[in-house]
Parts: structure tokens; sequence; C-alpha cells
């Protein structure tokens, strides 16, 4: 049992308890530290969707072109996957709090988180290109969304990814 980090000692043995209570005070912060961060990303992802649902609704969709209507369908999905990404480690977290499998749970919440974010990258680039391209035209429309996606793919990605670590904030 001690093998497993993401199992619990239940024999109440004094040697079996030690490595295995720090283990599990470390998984406790990372599943607290990892559901704190996706309480942040969820009401934004929960926002750019509800305005997404509302724009085929509104008098100015017959005004979309073909295109627009193409990246507004694009978006739409890239949201729906992106939420369903971010809110899955709360389902998974509840469905396997009991079976003792934390290690996985962990695990599998940040991939997913990832994913979620990746997701949630390209669906805020996706509503900036469509608004753009809706009240803009030529180069700008490109510009403008590359430099968005810049800053998000820059600061989400590559400098966390880049990050050794003697190198500062």
């Amino acid at each position: 049992m001690s093998g497993d980090p993401g199992t619990y000692s239940s024999s109440g043995e004094p040697g079996a308890g030690s490595d295995e209570r720090s283990e599990t005070e470390i998984r406790d912060r990372q599943m607290i530290e990892l559901l704190n961060e996706l309480r942040i990303a969820l009401p934004g992802v929960q926002i750019l969707f509800a305005f997404l649902l509302t724009v085929p609704f509104s008098q100015g969709y017959t005004k979309l072109t073909a295109f627009q209507k193409d990246v507004l369908y694009a978006t739409l999905l890239a949201t729906a996957i992106s939420t369903a990404c971010l809110i899955a480690p709360s389902a998974r977290h509840r469905l396997r709090f009991h079976q003792h499998d934390r290690a996985w749970v962990i695990e599998s919440a940040n991939r997913l988180a990832i994913s979620g974010l990746a997701f949630l990258a390209v669906a805020i680039t996706g509503a900036v290109l469509l608004v753009t391209d809706f009240m803009f035209d030529g180069p700008r429309v490109g510009i403008y969304t590359g430099l968005v996606a810049l800053v998000i793919v820059v600061l989400w990605f590559a400098r966390p990814g880049l990050r050794s670590e003697s190198s500062g904030p």
C-alpha cells in the first residue's frame, strides 16, 4: 500500500502512516490548488460560451459572412470542449474520491486543465477573429487576431514551458 502515493493508510500502524500522510498532504494541496485554478478559468469560459450562444439569435447574425459563421461555429465548439475539459476534473474527483485514487485524479485533472486552457486559447482567438473581421477589413484582421493569439501563447504556454529552475519570474 505504501508504494502507491494515491492510497491512504487504514492500518493505523506507526510506520505505515508517516510517508503516506506527507504524500497525502502533498496530494491534498495539489488538488486544492488545481480546483482553485479551475475556479478562475471557468467563469471566463462560461461568459464566452454564453456570448457565443446568443450570437445566432441576434439581429446582426444575418449580416455575418459564411467565413464569420464558420469561425463562430468553430469558436463555439472550442468553447464547449474547453468547458468540458475544465469541468471534468471536478467530476472525476467526485466520482473517484472514495476509491482512494487521488494520484490518478490529480494527474488526469492536470492534463485536462491544460487541454481545457488550450481549447480556451483557441476559443478566445476565434472570438477575437470573429469580432475583428466583423469590424475591420484587410490586414488589420490578421494582425490584431495574431497579436492576441501570440500574447496568449507566450503568457499561458511558452513562458511557463521555457522557465528553468534558475530563471526569475
